[in-house]
């Protein structure tokens, strides 16, 4: 083989490997992490009750539950939204278009794709589940995560949103004056890296406004 055969296989392997990440790029699609703690169920159902069915993005319930007690969080959430809502098993892989919720007594990340469920473990006497699922997804998806910081009493949220911010995601919190319970969105928003305080509703609307954006520039390209 001379050295303009070598060269040209050499190119075309690049080349070849190249489509194949810009392909794999094209295929992911973004998810939402929604956390919360007390007076949770509230903004989820506001948040839900008002998002698309078809926005194209995965959505993650990462709510404080008390140990044991077994969730009533998908019979509710499944009453307000026509999207398939489910309690998380370990190695479930997130799908757009659908609700995965968190069980309780367990800490959930995502690892290439895939929701992975664990003990939960407290961090400085606090469980920060949020922090955990914020953290992964940055670092699982980088500027397709996008994370939500809902009613809460204590800060968990708030450095996963760091993370979501830095990897070049987006980040919302809610608004004080949406909110049972301001000091996990007050803590979030107290970063600086929160792109958007809103009400539930208004943050649905605007899930729905940046798919939107998205599904345009897909078809596009």
């Amino acid at each position: 083989m001379n050295d303009t055969q070598s060269d040209q296989l050499r190119f075309t392997a690049k080349e070849e490997a190249s489509e194949e990440q810009q392909q794999t790029n094209q295929e992911l699609f973004p998810i939402v992490g929604i956390g919360a703690s007390a007076g949770g169920l509230a903004a989820f159902t506001e948040l839900l009750r008002h998002l698309p069915t078809n926005t194209g993005m995965g959505f993650v319930v990462i709510q404080h539950l008390a140990p044991g007690n077994k969730s009533l969080l998908v019979g509710l959430l499944a009453r307000i939204t026509e999207m398939p809502v489910t309690e998380v098993l370990d190695g479930m892989s997130v799908e757009p278009n659908h609700v995965y919720v968190i069980p309780p007594n367990t800490q959930m990340i995502l690892a290439q794709g895939m929701l992975r469920l664990s003990p939960r473990e407290k961090s400085n006497g606090k469980y920060m589940s949020v922090d955990a699922f914020f953290r992964s997804s940055a670092l699982d998806l980088g500027s397709k995560t996008i994370g939500v910081v809902l009613s809460g009493a204590n800060g968990d949220g708030a450095q996963g949103l760091k993370a979501i911010k830095a990897a070049g995601g987006i980040t919302f919190a809610q608004s004080e004056a949406t909110a049972k319970f301001t000091e996990m969105p007050n803590t979030a928003a107290a970063t600086g890296d929160v792109d958007f305080i809103l009400s539930p509703r208004a943050i649905a609307e605007k899930l729905a406004n940046i798919a939107a954006i998205l599904i345009s520039r897909s078809l596009t390209q």
